[in-house]
């Protein structure tokens, strides 16, 4: 069998940040396992991941089953070895006001994005924690620490698996685990969501600005597949904004979103009423629709934050040198005094 040098599962690999993922790991000569709902999605994303210089395995799998996403993660190990990083992505959500949502839809979502998450991490740990050996990433977002308008289903299950990892982490470190789980915090990034997702607004839901592309979500999906030690990462400078702001003042953030929220998350174009919905089915069954959203234009392609995260170290050390050369400074300046 051929080898590579990781074997590594994505669920909801067929577009936005999975699929970007899934290419990079690919990219990194990974063997990479794309678990998704969409056959044509996940033939297109595993045809880029081939391309990418990875080996593909793409499995047709609903992640709120909890069984068939264990009979996935045992086929993988039988067709490409153990695996060595599990990554969970696999979403579904609904834009509307809260009191808009069916409870079935409520619970819907609830099974996929969360519980999606959970069954994810079981069927993971249970292989890795017998060979004391293994990584899951759990992809989440700003939104796992503060909730905004329109997305009280979305926010509710980022929230919950922001619970069920810090506890789970306290778990594996409490055993002396050599198994490592680590969360990658995300800001708006332009996914196909926005073409799928069920919709109940009045225009074109869209990505709350500033935008980036799923490839820079991906570069911290997978270095955070590299580095699991710290217990989360940020991506995006909009991700630290809002976190240290909701940490720092919260009630005024609630009154800045309710105010701004509903227009930030809407383009002046109406809501296309033919728009799929993958709530209950794939939206990408017969169309691929690739990594990418509809939002190209208004989309960024790099951050400096992630890339000053992903090097504390020389970011810390080129900060202390310019600290320490300007103690010096005001320290001979003190020393002569004035002329």
């Amino acid at each position: 069998m051929e080898t590579a040098r990781r074997v590594v599962v994505v669920t909801g690999a067929s577009g936005g940040i999975g699929r970007a993922s899934a290419i990079a790991l690919g990219r990194e000569g990974d063997a990479v396992a794309l678990l998704a709902r969409g056959e044509a999605g996940l033939a297109g994303a595993a045809a880029e991941v081939e391309a990418a210089g990875g080996k593909a395995l793409p499995i047709a799998v609903d992640v709120a089953d909890a069984h068939a996403v264990d009979d996935a993660a045992e086929r993988v190990e039988r067709e490409l070895g153990p695996i060595d990083v599990w990554v969970n992505v696999a979403f579904t959500s609904v834009f509307s006001r809260f009191d808009e949502i069916e409870p079935e839809e409520y619970k819907r979502v609830t099974e996929v994005a969360y519980l999606g998450y959970v069954y994810g991490t079981m069927s993971a740990l249970k292989r890795m924690k017998a060979r004391d050996h293994g990584t899951i990433v759990q992809v989440g977002s700003a939104l796992a620490y503060r909730g905004i308008p329109l997305q009280t289903a979305y926010c509710g299950a980022k929230h919950a698996i922001q619970g069920f990892n810090e506890s789970l982490r306290t778990e594996l470190l409490h055993e002396g685990s050599g198994v490592r789980t680590t969360m990658v915090q995300m800001p708006a990034v332009n996914t196909p969501q926005f073409s799928w997702v069920l919709s109940r607004l009045a225009h074109q839901a869209q990505p709350v600005p500033p935008i980036y592309q799923p490839e820079v979500a991906a570069r911290g999906v997978v270095y955070a597949a590299a580095h699991p030690e710290r217990r989360e990462y940020w991506v995006g400078g909009s991700t630290a904004a809002t976190l240290i702001a909701n940490a720092i003042m919260p009630g005024l953030l609630d009154r800045y979103l309710a105010k701004t929220g509903f227009q930030a998350q809407q383009t002046p174009e109406p809501r296309d009423p033919d728009q799929p919905a993958n709530l209950w089915k794939p939206a990408d069954s017969s169309r691929d629709f690739g990594t990418h959203g509809i939002f190209d234009s208004k989309s960024s392609g790099r951050s400096y934050q992630l890339t000053a995260s992903h090097h504390h170290g020389a970011v810390a050390a080129v900060a202390g040198t310019v600290l320490a050369g300007a103690a010096a400074a005001a320290t001979a300046f003190l020393r002569k005094g004035p002329r």
